[in-house]
């Protein structure tokens, strides 16, 4: 039997419909109708350009970060330092007296009772003209200037409703509606009114005004104060 050549049944040689088979082959992108576009190169002044734009543009986000970030900082500062504040102040609120002595240094020359066939209705704390006196409590001021018997007065009413009373000061350094604490300078000692020398008059009027008078010595001692 002779040899069987493929060349003679097709009638071409391999070579020939290899050729064929690449010159008739279709692209994808001819096929969807896309044509590519060539690209064109760009300098290296322009690509420097650019490059300045995208770091011209981080430059401002990484600044607008900081800005950001101090904000942040100096708000969380101010937190902290009005929290530090107001601890402080808490803590000298805790250290504060609740009550004092209403004359430093001053003797005690004339007690709660009668007197003189009278009632002496407080207690009377001699001490050197001009002497500060002080608000034994917190508290409001009802009535300061003249009284009488007393020349001048000052009536505090405390958060307890009791109210204090001094008198015979040589001037007064509050007014009415004015709210002062514990140790507070209220008036300077003197010798005004129905007195016989220098010195405070000091009373307690129990639940108000026009409340019950009772004797300042107790009502003090029960407030860590001796006279």
């Amino acid at each position: 039997m002779g040899a069987f050549a493929v060349g003679a049944v097709t009638g071409e040689s391999p070579t020939a419909q290899a050729t064929d088979t690449v010159s008739n082959s279709v692209s994808v992108a001819e096929e969807l109708g896309i044509q590519a576009e060539p690209t064109e190169a760009i300098s290296p002044t322009v690509a420097a350009e650019r490059l300045g734009e995208l770091a011209a543009t981080r430059n401002v986000r990484d600044a607008e970060q900081a800005a950001a970030q101090q904000a942040q900082a100096d708000a969380d500062r101010v937190v902290a330092e009005a929290a530090a504040a107001a601890a402080a102040a808490a803590a000298a609120e805790a250290a504060r007296p609740k009550a004092v002595h209403p004359v430093d240094g001053a003797r005690l020359t004339s007690s709660y009772g009668p007197r003189w066939g009278t009632l002496h209705a407080g207690i009377d704390l001699a001490a050197p003209l001009r002497t500060p006196e002080k608000a034994v409590m917190d508290g409001i001021v009802l009535e300061a200037g003249p009284a009488s018997g007393f020349g001048l007065a000052v009536y505090i009413q405390h958060d307890n409703g009791d109210v204090t009373v001094y008198g015979h000061m040589d001037s007064i350094l509050v007014e009415a509606g004015q709210v002062v604490r514990a140790g507070d300078t209220i008036a300077l000692l003197g010798n005004r009114g129905q007195s016989t020398g220098p010195h405070l008059h000091f009373e307690v009027h129990v639940g108000g005004l026009d409340g019950q008078k009772t004797d300042p010595v107790p009502w003090l001692r029960e407030r860590g104060i001796a006279i």
